[in-house]
């Protein structure tokens, strides 16, 4: 797979047709992101149509991130047994009719099953042939650093514009139309993906690992459930942590019994033995809990605290869209000048320096735009680590494993969308009603925490060689 940059790929399509196909996969990953940030502008309106509560929705929010992260393991694995590309018009179709079903709701109940179970089942299908068709129709460094550079790009301003496209269309509309909103773009990238193409033919008799993907959805459901419920009852937090950790040791001998039988498991444990591979995932999962912690806790506070309408909250968070949008579409210069691991490193400390100004400027001006400072430098450093994090994990395995690794690449990053609406959830709901000043700064405190672990882990990735070292 090292052909030139810029000549015929191992499709035996011009590049122009694979930046065509390109297209469709970065829109399939911004209206994934977009679905897991826009409802955060719409929590009061949302609560007040369904007759619910801020934590309602806090739960249906989280609960769309957790069906993501737990299935997006065996999403990945189903792409060698089905084909990536027919996986990723299944995910899209699910995720369409999830939409629509959301879009009419009449209760919370059904805005989860729409919401939270259909397109969260659409997104574990359909992400993992996003990230493996990428791998496998670009080559070399600078090329696949443009293609996961516009993906992330594409993710990440999903993410960060969620709230502004949720809020204009909540106020002009109602916030039922953000969901028909999704449902137009993805019948858009059904139409646009007709002609992407899939390098490598299914496999039919490929085994696929049941148990395993039991196993595995169980245990980090259960985990999250476990965060979920630290402000509830802190027994419950336990026993829900304690019985997940368990499940997922139990998925990991089960795969280690596969193994040495000589069957397929879900995840093959080489997956693990890459010490690189290992790091990113870290920083991945770092990234996106920072994304989406910061997304809710800021939404929050300003409408339940500050009385923001949608509209007023989504204008602030355009900050952060924009240096997502900047670091991001420099992905393809960066990764050509500067080796992946410094990119990572550079991203975990602009991240904290905005989440350590966004404190600052809050606590010291009651203007709204002290918001926008810290905003802009944590957009910019997610958006300078978002491509290089996904460029070194991808990287490090070849075509044979990329269904799994892409799986559990994806798993990881939405396991930390998870865990970020959680935890900052968790601490800024309790708290909102008594000490909501101190409730945020300590949300906000906690994402600087994992900046710092992040920039850890990036520090420990191994340095380029000078052969492969990028030039200035």
């Amino acid at each position: 797979m090292s052909t030139p940059v810029g000549a015929v790929d191992v499709t035996g399509r011009p590049p122009a047709e694979l930046r065509r196909a390109l297209v469709p996969l970065a829109l399939a990953q911004f209206i994934c992101s977009f679905a897991g940030s826009n409802m955060n502008v719409m929590i009061n309106d949302i609560s007040q149509d369904l007759n619910t509560t801020v934590q309602g929705v806090q739960i249906a929010i989280t609960i769309f991130l957790l069906v993501m992260a737990a299935l997006m393991i065996p999403g990945g694995k189903l792409t060698d047994r089905y084909g990536r590309k027919r996986c990723f018009t299944a995910g899209l179709i699910l995720y369409g009719v999830g939409a629509l079903l959301s879009a009419v709701s009449p209760s919370l109940g059904v805005l989860i099953l729409g919401n939270s179970i259909f397109e969260g089942v659409g997104t574990a299908l359909l992400i993992p042939p996003v990230y493996i068709l990428t791998t496998l129709l670009f080559s070399g460094l600078a090329a696949r650093a443009r293609a996961f550079g516009a993906i992330s790009a594409a993710g990440g301003i999903g993410a960060a514009a969620g709230p502004l496209i949720g809020g204009l269309i909540t106020s002009a509309a109602s916030w039922r139309w953000a969901f028909v909103f999704q449902a137009a773009v993805i019948a858009a990238i059904v139409v646009l993906s007709r002609r992407v193409p899939d390098p490598l033919p299914p496999d039919p008799t490929r085994p696929f690992d049941t148990g395993g993907a039991v196993l595995s959805a169980t245990g980090l459901v259960l985990l999250v459930a476990g965060i979920l419920a630290a402000d509830d009852n802190a027994w419950l937090m336990l026993a829900l942590i304690a019985a997940g950790a368990l499940f997922l040791v139990l998925f990991f001998r089960s795969v280690r019994a596969k193994e040495r039988a000589g069957q397929e498991p879900l995840l093959s444990t080489a997956l693990f033995r890459n010490r690189t591979s290992n790091l990113g995932l870290v920083t991945q999962n770092a990234q996106w809990l920072i994304l989406m912690g910061t997304s809710f806790t800021v939404a929050a506070y300003l409408q339940v605290v500050r009385g923001y309408d949608a509209i007023e909250t989504g204008v602030i968070f355009t900050a952060a869209t924009v240096g997502l949008l900047v670091s991001s579409l420099a992905a393809e210069r960066l990764a050509k000048r500067r080796p992946q691991r410094t990119l990572i490193q550079a991203g975990f400390v602009l991240t904290a320096i905005g989440v350590a100004a966004l404190l600052a400027m809050v606590a010291w001006s009651p203007n709204v735009w002290a918001f926008a400072p810290g905003l802009l430098f944590i957009g910019l450093g997610l958006g300078l680590m978002l491509t290089p994090s996904v460029n070194v994990v991808q990287s490090s395995f070849g075509e044979s494993q990329q269904g799994e690794i892409s799986g559990l690449s994806r798993s990881v990053s939405n396991l930390g969308s998870s865990l970020g609406t959680a935890i900052a959830g968790t601490i800024i709901v309790a708290g909102i009603t008594v000490t909501p000043q101190r409730s945020y700064a300590l949300a906000m405190a906690v994402l600087a925490v994992v900046a710092v672990a992040g920039l850890v882990a990036a520090s420990r990735l191994p340095r380029p060689s000078p052969a492969a070292a990028p030039r200035p």
